[in-house]
């Protein structure tokens, strides 16, 4: 394992030979840059990611600064002279030391000097901005904001939406930190990994307190007997007073005997923080000293707080996979934390799956990488022990869930529960009239097969083969499966995708309806609408009052069945003008609540294909909202608008003028139309109604009625609906 140390007497010599060249060279930045590529090329036999990382701060120093030259070496100096003197640097150094005194034997590390940590909270309470920081504090190279939400689709909305495993080593151990996201629909990534950890930070922004996804993430941690930390957190805010800190972490303590929590769990630390700013401290303040102004007491809370994984390195290797990824030159990447033993590149490992008759040998192999992560990088290691966790390749059919260990052993480890799936759709081929012309994977076997990899590496998501290409896909919210979506339109897939149905369940002859808790803030000149809206979707308030610190705002508890909040956030943001927030997450199934009220209003379906133009869209306008704009290709049963009634209306939106040989004055007039409303994958999956259907393309999105010709829909309409 490669790690950050002390400068060997190698090293020494390397630098001196730097120092005697820039003394006789030209004091220009690609000079030097030429002269230092010279040596490393000369001297490959030398352990230099050390160098280079040193060599890569001092060009950053020598590009940022806009004043005289600065040579290499005067940068290198202080390192120098601190090898000389044998003392050590605060964060290179003295990790190094540590991480060689922590070595056990096998090459492994001691698990007495491991903490293994997963960062929870609610949405935008600041886990991601905190994982910047602490990466920081431990040395890492941080290129931007938010640097661990590395996905594009992250980096677009600005929310996290898979787990990141990354280590830092702080003066004597090694943390593996976990960031996790907050959204409710991606709480299946929260249940995967809190197994792989002993300890928890609790994170809860000191304005709002905890909302309804901390409580779902502060369950599954009590569940596997976690001890969080709490962490309050944006205490620089002006509304953030000691009193209200105070309030918060009563309202926490609250939380966690409502759910159940132990003696030991209840006495919880408690930090307050600014990860915007960089610091945490163990007692309340809004502007520590200046030396203060870090993330060291978190770190120190850490590894006083957080027991070390309890395992043996002498026992068989064992791990269970908890993570999945895919790589196109060693293949499948299997991710876990090492129950216990030792796992070294070239040992002979086998997958086991537990079921019904027994454990099952799924596939033997060999171990032929292991690779760790420590800040943004990630490495190669030769071996790694008990309690670390780490990332192998070598095994092509073992997923998450199942268990990796030496051939010897032949026992797998329980597996991670996860919540039942709330909502389902159907993707399918795309048969309407434009089927492709934008995509170029059409065919259902495509479709199945992508939806098939996708579930292997996602175990909140169900996939069920259905009839004539179709499949069924089980998942959390909509958000979850628009982001699936998502990802497939920018592969170049086309399909057709039917609007979400809830997941009901039968029990005693009761039948049960999945129900979320919702949290909503508005304005008090907001309730009555949203109180309104949400009374048509069968929602319950079971708590409601003003809003500490923030004056004119209400917050207000729901209960909610999922089936009805389905849609309605475009429609709430909307309502509120923008200025209100809801979250929400999966609470319990209850008996079913009714029909719901009518959320929606009719659609215009177009009549006929051929291109939209103005002339049509004209005598269109005040029938309802056009969805269209001119240009744009339509055809028969295509939804172009919504009516300003509660039935559906076929209009024509292709329809031309009709030319004459006769002139007429004021016939001719220009033309101009409102901007249609255009909708986002996730609000057209709200939209729908259950005989339409999304058409999703790399470059469109269109709504559709599920039979084209009109006359067939008419017949179907007076079936009696399921």
């Amino acid at each position: 394992m490669i790690l950050i140390r002390t400068l060997s007497d190698e090293e020494l010599k390397y630098y001196s030979r730097m120092t005697d060249f820039e003394n006789h060279s030209s004091k220009t930045d690609s000079d030097t840059e030429h002269r230092y590529r010279a040596i490393c090329n000369c001297e490959t036999k030398m352990v230099g990611p050390l160098v280079r990382a040193l060599w890569s701060t001092t060009r950053k120093s020598i590009s940022s600064s806009s004043s005289a030259y600065h040579s290499p070496s005067s940068y290198l100096k202080p390192f120098l002279h601190a090898r000389a003197a044998g003392i050590s640097r605060s964060f290179s150094v003295a990790a190094a030391t540590a991480a060689a005194s922590a070595t056990a034997p096998g090459g492994a590390l001691d698990p007495n000097r491991l903490r293994n940590v997963a960062v929870i909270a609610h949405v935008d309470h600041g886990k991601t901005t905190l994982m910047d920081r602490l990466l920081r504090q431990c040395g890492a190279d941080i290129p931007h904001e938010r640097a661990l939400d590395s996905n594009q689709l992250e980096k677009e909305r600005g929310i996290t939406i898979a787990s990141k495993i990354t280590s830092i080593p702080w003066k004597e151990n090694e943390l593996n930190m976990v960031d996790t996201p907050g959204h409710a629909d991606f709480g299946g990534e929260v249940e995967r990994v809190v197994g792989m950890v002993e300890g928890a930070i609790l994170v809860v922004d000191a304005g709002e307190g905890p909302l309804a996804q901390t409580k779902f993430v502060l369950a599954k941690a009590l569940r596997y007997g976690l001890r969080p930390i709490l962490l309050l957190n944006k205490v620089d805010r002006p509304s953030v007073s000691e009193e209200r800190c105070d309030e918060v972490e009563s309202l926490v303590f609250d939380l966690f005997a409502n759910l159940g929590a132990t003696e030991e769990q209840l006495d919880f630390p408690v930090l307050y923080a600014s990860a915007k700013e960089g610091w945490a401290s163990l007692t309340y303040t809004k502007n520590p000293p200046d030396d203060a102004k870090n993330m060291s007491q978190l770190l120190d809370a850490i590894v006083k707080y957080v027991p070390p994984p309890t395992a043996s390195l002498d026992e068989p290797f064992q791990m269970l996979v908890s993570m999945m990824e895919k790589d196109d030159y060693v293949g499948r990447i299997l991710t876990g934390r090492i129950t216990s033993g030792i796992v070294r590149i070239n040992d002979r490992v086998h997958g086991l799956r537990d079921s019904d008759a027994g454990v099952i040998k799924i596939e033997e192999g060999k171990v032929v990488k292991l690779r760790k992560n420590k800040g943004m990088v990630s490495f190669d290691v030769e071996s790694a022990g008990a309690g670390d966790i780490i990332s192998m390749a070598g095994l092509k059919s073992p997923s998450i869930g199942h268990t990796v260990a030496n051939v010897e052993v032949m026992t797998a480890l329980p597996t991670v529960e996860l919540d039942p799936p709330t909502i389902s759709m159907t993707f399918g081929v795309n048969d309407s009239p434009l089927a492709g012309l934008d995509g170029s994977q059409l065919t259902g076997g495509k479709i199945g097969d992508r939806l098939l990899a996708e579930a292997e590496t996602n175990l909140a998501i169900n996939v069920i083969p259905g009839l004539a290409e179709s499949y069924e896909v089980q998942g959390r919210g909509e958000l979850q499966l628009g982001i699936l979506l998502e990802n497939m339109r920018r592969e170049n897939f086309e399909l057709s995708v039917s609007p979400p149905k809830v997941m009901y369940k039968i029990e005693k002859g009761v039948k049960l309806e999945p129900i979320e808790e919702v949290t909503i803030e508005v304005n008090e000149e907001h309730v009555g609408m949203v109180m309104e809206a949400l009374s048509h979707r069968r929602a319950e308030v079971t708590d409601m009052g003003p809003v500490a610190g923030n004056f004119g705002r209400t917050r207000m508890t729901l209960t909610c069945p999922s089936r009805g909040l389905v849609g309605y956030r475009s429609v709430f943001s909307s309502d509120t003008r923008g200025t209100g927030f809801m979250h929400r997450a999966f609470m319990a199934y209850e008996k079913y609540r009714g029909p719901l009220g009518n959320v929606r209003k009719g659609v215009l379906v177009s009549c006929a294909r051929g291109t939209v133009t103005s002339y049509a869209l004209v005598s269109l306008e005040p029938r309802g909202t056009l969805f269209v704009s001119p240009g744009v290709e339509a055809y028969d049963g295509m939804i172009v608008g919504e009516h300003s009634r509660d039935t559906d209306l076929d209009v024509n939106p292709v329809r031309n003028k009709q030319l004459t040989n006769i002139r007429s004055a004021g016939n001719d007039e220009n033309v101009k139309l409102s901007p249609p409303r255009r909708m986002t994958l996730e609000e057209a999956i709200g939209y729908v109604a259950s005989d339409e259907l999304i058409e999703v393309t790399p470059h469109n999105i269109r709504l559709r009625k599920r039979y084209l010709d009109s006359n067939k829909r008419k017949t179907m309409s007076k079936r009696p609906k399921e």
